[in-house]
Parts: C-alpha cells; sequence; structure tokens
C-alpha cells in the first residue's frame, strides 16, 4: 500500500470555513464521483485542524490522504482523463499550489 498525504494551505482572499466548505462539501465529492476513484483509490480522506488546547497553531489549513495498492494504480489515476479534466483543474480554486507538502509513505502496523 502506498499512502500519500498532502498538506495544503487556502488560497489567499478566503476564509477557512470557506476553505473547510469547499474541500469537504465539493471537490471531495468531485474526486469520488470519477469512476476511477472506484478504480484506483483504496482510502480518500480530507481532514481539517480543530483547536486542541496546549499544541501548537497549525501549520496547514487541512489534510487530504490518498491510498493506492501499488504505484501503478497510482500512475493510472493520476493520467486519467477525468482526473486530469475534472478534478485536478479544481484543486486551483481552494489550494495554494505554493505551500502543498507532500508525504509518501508505507505503513507499518505498531500496534
Amino acid at each position: 500500500m502506498i499512502k500519500f498525504a498532502y498538506l495544503i494551505n487556502r488560497v489567499d482572499g478566503m476564509t477557512f470555513e470557506e476553505f473547510v466548505e469547499y474541500h469537504r462539501d465539493r471537490h471531495a465529492p468531485l474526486f469520488t464521483s470519477i469512476p476511477e476513484a472506484k478504480q484506483y483509490v483504496r482510502k480518500y480522506t480530507v481532514s481539517h485542524p480543530v483547536p486542541a488546547e496546549n499544541y501548537p497553531a497549525p501549520a496547514y489549513d487541512g489534510l487530504t490522504e490518498i491510498w493506492f495498492d501499488d504505484w501503478a494504480d497510482h500512475d493510472a489515476f493520476f493520467a486519467s482523463e477525468n482526473y486530469r479534466v475534472r478534478v485536478h483543474p479544481d484543486e486551483a480554486n481552494f489550494i495554494d499550489q505554493n505551500s502543498i507538502g507532500v508525504m509518501v509513505t508505507e505503513e507499518t502496523t505498531v500496534i
């Protein structure tokens, strides 16, 4: 399993609340609406920071996690016309493309 964590910030002029609404209620349904999401993606989540006393302020406005069985599925998903034409262009509507942090991982269960 290959896991991708995308740490994202909102575009200038968008409030945090507008960002969360767009990410959760507009972009996520668009992402999951394409057939390639069901075919290639094993898990897709969107998360947003919540107040947490005694913790530092969050460095990002959101987190998107996408899991694939392997690199072939990753490549097929991101190369698909539906992703390239429908989903990818929508990201610029709410994500500051210059501030994205990415981590590619393989999970090891400890407990």
